[in-house]
């Protein structure tokens, strides 16, 4: 039966007088930069990312033909010398969570600042939660280049993957490890056919009718062609948008190819999540007892994302699989020990090579996303002659080879002396570079991880309202005390760095207090600043010390006690509103029945916690509300227990401005006795909530 099927696993069937695949970042910079020098009608840039200050140079890392280095400076000579010459870059419209990794203004580097000739066009036209994932260069409409990588910086490496390389730094001159990825390059109509998707990726991004209209030849001079006359299929993955229906032959070429594979399957690629393939693989493992499978990944993923939440499905990935196949699976990672440097090569191709028959290079991972959510494009060749079974082997044998250090020869012996492409992949090794084995530990447990897996890796675009739906449902405890915490957090931070520790300060409130002195209405200005400052989480002893300083000790009580009430209802009230099913849910078996005997005690209990200097009084009103306490049981037990600190703190707010002016010792012995009596009630109220407490 046949791989490629239009409208199933592919979208076109085109042929290819040539078609070449270019291993590692040097070899398809290098093509990519002799095939713009061939242009002479149009380059077209699609891409996951794009940097104008990538360095596109071949091997020896600089330019060759008197052109600029920086690919921004060399399109924009080259369209100078070309009158005829057009330039489009489609550039993703990232999301902020690769805001550390990219150009941060493309707009500028890549637009503004380069001819008029040369237009960037950024593509928000994918569904929240997806990205445009195409890497995809069209040069003429008769030459195109898909696979895994973008143009851009960090990518630069030779297939040598040397320890250490002066030439692979980033442009702030910062080294990086060695990087691998695979590309295809492909002409005739199956250029035509890229050149049509490119352009209309570009119109849905900026509108237009796509046409394609092939020139010359610019098939770099310094290419061998893999394949010649050959046939191409085209797989994209594309979540449906805007009233068009979902594409996920990526995902049924994905699936049809492991059902027919015999021997060997050789997979290069970046993630390893989708459960959907990793069943198809343990199911063909079971299947058939004498295949095989070699995975090469990268030995751990570079972003704090990415560890968090692509390394889980990792893990499930691999122990699916490896419990189908045993011994039979080998997911490996490129080691690199050369002399005193130790490192390993970052893997970001996207390769699949079954037994001799099926070659796959594209930009898809075989993760979740580029089998939904993602706007993908693979190239596939299925071989229908000895020659595209040979040229298939070769190639896989080469990869293998690149990453053990040795020729495609060695590797072909090595697999006929097994007769298993496993051990071969566990024996070799030469020029410091070998396949080792992965080992990502155990998954992490936390639900928090659980739930950035679902938004960073969809299997379908995200739709905001259902997800935050499902996030509220299942996650309502966790985000009414997030938000409380987020809350208080935002205070203390503009507490901290900015001028409001300056505008609340005990001198500011007496000052608001002492201009509302006299006046009939001071308690309407003081109970809202009562309020605020709970907001605030203000120390309450400090307000009612001013209040009384200004007020007097029986007014001071009064307005005093008026605030606080009024500010513990608030805070009771949020507390409620937000925290009750979150509290009652998350408590354990123990704290749940403390919880209850709270309630029990009623007064009491309120009493108490007024009493007791547990928490601030912000955060005793929040917890009561969140606790269920009854609001009538909370109101009387906060008069109560606020009543006797009020007096005796609104006598030493009124002795205090005393001792200051004309200090006496009756004034000094009076504010001790006060401080005493605090805590005498303070004891005595914790001896009683503890001894009710026993007894409950």
């Amino acid at each position: 039966m046949n791989l490629l099927r239009p409208g199933h696993t592919v979208w076109r069937i085109e042929r290819a007088k040539r078609a070449a695949v270019l291993v590692d970042a040097a070899n398809f910079f290098a093509a990519v930069r002799q095939a713009c020098l061939k242009a002479q009608r149009s380059i077209l840039v699609v891409g996951w990312d794009i940097d104008s200050r990538t360095h596109l140079v071949g091997a020896s890392g600089r330019p060759e033909d008197g052109y600029a280095s920086d690919f921004a400076e060399f399109l924009s000579e080259l369209v100078q010398t070309r009158p005829d010459l057009h330039v489009h870059l489609l550039l993703w419209d990232y999301s902020l969570l690769y805001a550390g990794e990219r150009e941060l203004l493309p707009r500028l580097s890549l637009g503004w600042r380069t001819p008029e000739r040369i237009t960037l066009c950024i593509d928000n036209s994918v569904p929240f939660g997806s990205s445009q994932h195409q890497k995809i260069v069209v040069i003429d409409d008769a030459l195109a280049f898909s696979g895994g990588l973008d143009i851009t910086i960090r990518r630069w490496d030779t297939q040598a993957h040397s320890a250490e390389d002066r030439e692979r730094v980033d442009p702030t001159g910062q080294p990086y490890r060695p990087f691998h990825d695979v590309q295809m390059m492909v002409d005739g109509p199956a250029a035509g056919a890229l050149a049509l998707l490119a352009r209309e990726r570009w119109c849905h991004a900026n509108g237009g009718t796509p046409r394609v209209e092939p020139f010359g030849d610019p098939w770099p001079d310094s290419c061998p062609a893999d394949f010649t006359d050959v046939e191409v299929g085209i797989a994209r993955t594309q979540p449906r948008y805007n009233g068009e229906a979902a594409i996920s032959e990526v995902q049924a070429l994905f699936l049809d190819s492991i059902d027919q594979a015999q021997r060997h399957i050789y997979i290069e690629n970046q993630f390893l999540t989708s459960w959907l393939i990793a069943d198809r693989l343990a199911e063909r493992l079971r299947q058939n007892p004498e295949l095989e499978i070699v995975i090469v990944a990268p030995r751990s993923h570079d972003s704090w994302v990415e560890k968090r939440t692509m390394r889980n499905g990792r893990i499930r990935f691999s122990r699916h699989v490896r419990a189908a196949g045993g011994e039979r699976v080998r997911l490996l990672y490129p080691s690199v020990e050369q002399g005193a440097a130790r490192t390993d090569t970052m893997v970001h191709s996207k390769v699949m090579i079954v037994d001799d028959r099926f070659l796959r290079v594209g930009s898809a991972n075989l993760n979740n996303r580029s089998m939904g959510a993602d706007t993908e494009c693979d190239l596939a060749i299925e071989a229908k002659s000895d020659a595209e079974r040979a040229a298939i082997l070769r190639l896989r044998n080469r990869l293998l080879g690149e990453h053990c250090g040795v020729t495609e020869d060695e590797v072909a012996k090595a697999v006929a002396r097994h007769g298993s492409l496993v051990r071969a992949a566990g024996e070799l090794r030469a020029r410091g570079h070998s396949l080792r084995p992965i080992d990502d530990g155990e998954p992490d447990a936390d639900v928090m991880i659980a739930i950035a897996e679902r938004i960073a890796d969809p299997p379908h675009p995200l739709r905001p309202a259902r997800l935050a739906r499902h996030l509220l449902a299942r996650f309502a405890p966790a985000f009414a005390v997030l938000g409380i915490v987020l809350v208080v957090l935002a205070f203390a931070l503009a507490w901290r760095y900015t001028g409001l520790s300056q505008l609340v300060t005990s001198e500011r409130i007496r000052d608001v207090l002492a201009a509302a002195k006299g006046e009939p209405w001071a308690i309407l200005v003081v109970v809202p600043l009562f309020v605020l400052a709970g907001a605030l989480a203000f120390p309450l002893n400090m307000l009612i010390l001013a209040t009384a300083a200004v007020f007097g000790p029986w007014l001071g009580m009064l307005y005093s006690g008026a605030g606080a009430i009024s500010s513990g209802t608030v805070m009771f009230l949020v507390g409620s509103r937000l925290g009750r099913q979150a509290l009652e849910r998350r408590l354990g078996g123990r704290a749940k029945r403390a919880l209850d005997g709270v309630r029990k005690q009623g007064v009491l209990a309120v009493v108490a916690l007024r009493l007791v200097p547990l928490a601030p009084f912000t955060f005793v009103n929040l917890a009561a509300g969140a606790g269920g306490i009854r609001f009538v049981d909370f109101i009387l037990g906060s008069v109560l227990g606020l009543l006797p600190g009020l007096a005796l703190l609104s006598v030493m707010g009124d002795r205090i401005i005393s001792i200051l002016s004309h200090p006496t010792i009756g004034d000094i012995a009076l504010v001790i006795l006060c401080v005493l009596g605090l805590i005498g009630l303070a004891a005595a109220a914790q001896a009683l909530l503890s001894r009710r407490g026993g007894r409950a």
